[in-house]
């Protein structure tokens, strides 16, 4: 299979979590045979900050504008399949693009469905809109649950599965390092995560002093009064994660306000950490435990004395955490997982795309 892929970014991971998330599925989808093609916008904020220039799983084109984009026509035209990403800059008329010049299925990656719902709903088409989404032969979310019904039935797309984020298993792997942190999060400043943040890892910072803990990644205001035995990291690149969750007695998850709501929206990080032995301590949200068993595989917080009674269990009880999630992970949440989900819905949907087309010349005929 050929596929074609706009999305926000494959070459730079600094304050996005896509790229990761495409590096990851893209490699193991490639491993499978297929040719990918990337196209990213080219932005200075990336540019300036890019850490993955010459992909070795893919092809990696920099286009400047939609002017520049419609240059690459006719590699989308001759593609088996077509995959639009959100958060792609001018992604409405990027999607129209893809759609009316694509011979196989054109899909629409959303690594963001909560946010791209809440942002529908007050009229914002940043990068999708509702008149489009019927023209997408696939929906593939990061979220499950209730919202792909959401997706068919409002939004009118014909096809909507949870593509969910994963790990390539082959990068996230235990790492002999010295343990640094009992407890540490890796993410991008968010608004609407800091009060959980300040909750369950400040807070149990400044009340246990004796621990030590640790903030990675970029944008968070000058502002925020860090407890002096929280360490700050501005960036941790891809290559340093493994390293990073083994210097971690736990890793915390955090979850944006939008996904809380909608449920079924894990985060890269739950796979990277359990893949790499550093159980995780996660806020509280509907479908987690379809993912990962609460108390076996998962640890759930609701306020800074959970977090500190489970930072307080003794370490027979952490490493038996620890296996039990790498193990679940391996077994259903590796980006190999994910590529044959995918390499399975772009099929279908193009068998679906297929039988519209022949059953409206039927129609016309």
């Amino acid at each position: 299979m050929k596929l074609v892929v706009l999305g926000l970014t494959l070459s730079s991971s600094w304050g996005n979590g896509h790229a990761t998330t495409y590096r990851a599925l893209l490699r193991s989808f490639a491993r499978r045979g297929h040719e990918v093609l990337f196209l990213e916008c080219d932005k200075p904020w990336y540019a300036a900050h890019r850490d993955l220039a010459e992909p070795d799983f893919c092809r990696l084109a920099l286009y400047r504008d939609l002017a520049e984009l419609k240059n690459w026509q006719a590699e989308i035209r001759s593609a088996d399949a077509v995959m639009v990403g959100s958060y792609v800059p001018d992604g409405v008329a990027a999607g129209r693009m893809a759609q009316s010049t694509a011979r196989g299925p054109v899909a629409f990656y959303d690594i963001d469905t909560p946010v791209t719902l809440a942002k529908l709903e007050k009229g914002d088409e940043e990068y999708i809109s509702a008149e489009i989404i019927p023209g997408y032969d696939l929906y593939g979310s990061f979220t499950g649950g209730p919202t792909l019904e959401v997706l068919m039935r409002r939004y009118g797309s014909p096809m909507a599965r949870a593509l969910y984020c994963s790990v390539d298993v082959a990068a996230y792997q235990a790492v002999e390092v010295p343990r640094r942190w009992d407890l540490s999060y890796l993410g991008t400043y968010s608004a609407d995560r800091q009060p959980v943040l300040e909750r369950l890892l400040l807070e149990p910072a400044r009340r246990a002093p004796h621990l030590r803990f640790a903030v990675a990644g970029p944008q968070y205001p000058a502002d925020i009064a860090w407890p002096e035995n929280v360490e700050r990291l501005e960036h941790v690149p891809p290559a340093g994660h493994a390293a990073f969750y083994s210097a971690s007695r736990y890793t915390l998850n955090v979850t944006r306000a939008d996904m809380v709501r909608a449920g079924y929206s894990p985060s890269v990080r739950l796979f990277e950490a359990g893949a790499c032995g550093s159980p995780v301590i996660s806020d509280r949200w509907n479908g987690i435990g379809d993912l990962l068993e609460p108390e076996k595989e998962i640890l759930l917080a609701d306020s800074p004395e959970d977090v500190l009674r489970a930072l307080g269990r003794d370490e027979a009880a952490r490493d038996q955490q620890a296996d039990a999630a790498r193990r679940r992970i391996l077994q259903a949440h590796s980006s190999e997982h994910r590529a044959v989900e995918l390499e399975a819905m772009l099929i279908e949907a193009g068998g679906m795309k297929t039988a519209r087309q022949e059953a409206g010349e039927r129609k016309s005929a």
